[in-house]
C-alpha cells in the first residue's frame, strides 16, 4: 500500500491546499491571519503524511515556510526595516506567490470551460447519473473535503483504540474498489460515512480511501456534497 499513488486532475499541491483554506474560511488573501491558517494547514500534512510519506514531504516544505513566516511576525520590527516590505510583513512573499498561483489557476478553469462549451457543439447523446437522493442541493466535491472528511473519520476511530499497534496490511487497492463497487452495485447510492461503516483498523480504513480515489479517477464513481461542510454522497456513475 505503501507504494501506491494516486494522480488526480484536482490535485495541485502545497498552494492549493493553502488556497482552498483560505477560500474556505472566506478568509482576505492580502491579510491572511498566519496562526490560524497554519495551524488547519499542518493538520491536513497530518492526515496526507499518513496515507503517503512521500507526498507529504512537498507540502512539509510549505509547512515549515508557514512556521517560519509565524514566527517572524512575532518580532519586532525596527524602524530602519520600514522600508522593507517583506520585513515589514513576512507574508507578503507568500501573499504574491498565492495571487499567482491563483491567477494561473483561474485561467486554467476558464480555459477548461472554454473547451467544454466548444465540446457542446458537437451532437451526442448525454450521460445522466441517477440519484436517489432527490431534492438535495448536491456541489462538487474538492479533493481537500474527502481529506478533512477522512481525517474526522480517522479521529473518531482512534477515540475508541487503547492500545498501538502495527500490522502489516498486503490488500491490494483493486480488493477495496472492487468492494465499493459491488457495495454501491447491491446498496444504491451511499454517504461517505457508509462506505466505511464497521471499519476500525486503520489500514483497512486507508485503503477503502485510497481505492475511493482511485475510482474518482476512473471515473466509476461520484462523489457529491450537501453543501459546505455538509454530507457528502457517493454515486455509481452508469454510462
Amino acid at each position: 500500500m505503501t507504494d501506491y499513488r494516486v494522480n488526480l486532475d484536482i490535485y495541485n499541491g502545497p498552494m492549493d491546499l493553502l488556497l482552498y483554506l483560505i477560500r474556505r474560511e472566506e478568509l482576505d488573501i492580502h491579510n491572511i491571519p498566519i496562526t490560524r491558517i497554519t495551524e488547519q494547514y499542518c493538520a491536513y500534512v497530518d492526515t496526507l503524511k499518513m496515507l503517503d510519506p512521500d507526498l507529504a514531504g512537498e507540502f512539509l516544505v510549505l509547512a515549515a515556510t508557514l512556521l517560519e513566516i509565524k514566527t517572524r511576525m512575532l518580532l519586532p520590527t525596527h524602524e530602519a526595516d520600514a522600508d522593507d516590505e517583506e520585513l515589514l510583513d513576512p507574508r507578503a512573499e507568500l501573499v504574491r506567490q498565492l495571487l499567482e498561483y491563483k491567477a494561473f489557476k483561474d485561467a486554467a478553469g476558464d480555459l477548461r470551460d472554454a473547451a467544454n462549451l466548444q465540446a457542446m457543439r458537437f451532437g451526442r447523446k448525454p450521460t445522466e447519473i441517477e440519484q436517489e437522493e432527490a431534492g438535495k442541493d448536491l456541489e462538487e466535491v474538492n479533493i481537500w473535503d474527502l481529506i478533512e472528511a477522512f481525517n474526522d473519520l480517522m479521529a473518531s476511530v482512534g477515540q475508541h483504540l487503547t492500545e498501538s499497534e502495527i500490522i502489516y496490511d498486503d490488500t491490494p487497492i483493486e480488493l477495496h474498489a472492487d468492494d465499493i463497487l459491488d457495495r454501491l452495485g447491491r446498496e444504491g447510492n451511499m454517504t461517505f460515512k457508509q462506505i466505511f461503516a464497521g471499519r476500525i483498523r486503520r489500514t483497512e480504513l486507508v485503503g477503502l480511501f485510497l481505492a475511493m480515489l482511485e475510482l474518482i479517477r476512473r471515473q466509476q464513481i461520484t462523489i457529491e456534497q450537501e453543501g459546505t461542510f455538509g454530507e457528502i454522497y457517493v454515486y455509481l456513475k452508469t454510462e
